[in-house]
């Protein structure tokens, strides 16, 4: 028995003061971000999909309607799929915006490998996995979509994949609309595939997740 989860991110948010956004409430997709919404859909018309489901934030949710759509079907809320916990959420922080310099922002950076500035990555990886393999087994034998963020979708495939969970942000291979897909046979993992169907404006750099 054939199972796939599809792990959707979200599409590109309006943020014009280049925040990061982590999971604060109120940030929606842009025109760009509803149009990679779309194109998602697109891609995904006809396939087996018998569940939709997505974080609770709003771009997330967002992301999830034209899908849910496409499928006469409605959109299940999870929380273990939100964005991770950061602690410069709602800030400027980035290379060139001088936070890396910040005595006060060095207790928050001891610690690369944990992370030290945010949630546990094998915190991240063991919601995600929990969240997906309760939405696999409500779909045995279909296909099924979870929108969710950035981090957590880059965690969740490293830890299945047997790799260490601890990496560099800028090597993520996790695109806005970008779909990595998580198939089993039976209860057992096949294969795990990678496509953008937002094509080149999946790839465009952004804080935020």
């Amino acid at each position: 028995m054939r199972t796939t989860v599809h792990l959707l991110r979200h599409g590109e948010v309006h943020n014009p003061d280049k925040i990061l956004y982590g999971r604060l409430p109120g940030f929606r997709l842009s025109a760009d971000g509803e149009q990679m919404a779309v194109d998602a859909s697109l891609a995904l018309q006809g396939r087996d999909v018998t569940e939709v489901v997505a974080s609770p934030l709003l771009r997330a949710q967002q992301t999830a309607e034209p899908i849910a759509a496409v499928f006469g079907l409605g959109i299940t809320t999870d929380d273990r799929l939100i964005e991770s916990e950061n602690h410069f959420e709602g800030t400027r922080f980035g290379v060139g915006d001088g936070a890396l310099k910040s005595p006060a922002n060095w207790p928050y950076l001891w610690n690369p490998f944990q992370p030290s500035w945010g949630e546990d990555y094998l915190a991240v990886a063991r919601r995600m996995l929990h969240s997906v393999e309760d939405v696999r087994d409500r779909n045995l034998g279909h296909e099924a979509v979870c929108v969710s963020h950035q981090l957590p979708i880059w965690t969740l495939r490293r830890f299945v994949e047997g790799r260490r969970l601890w990496h560099r942000p800028d090597r993520r291979q996790c695109g806005l609309a970008s779909l990595t897909s998580v198939t089993w046979e039976d209860e057992q993992l096949a294969y795990v595939t990678y496509t953008e169907p937002a094509g080149e404006q999946g790839r465009r750099a952004g804080k935020g997740a």
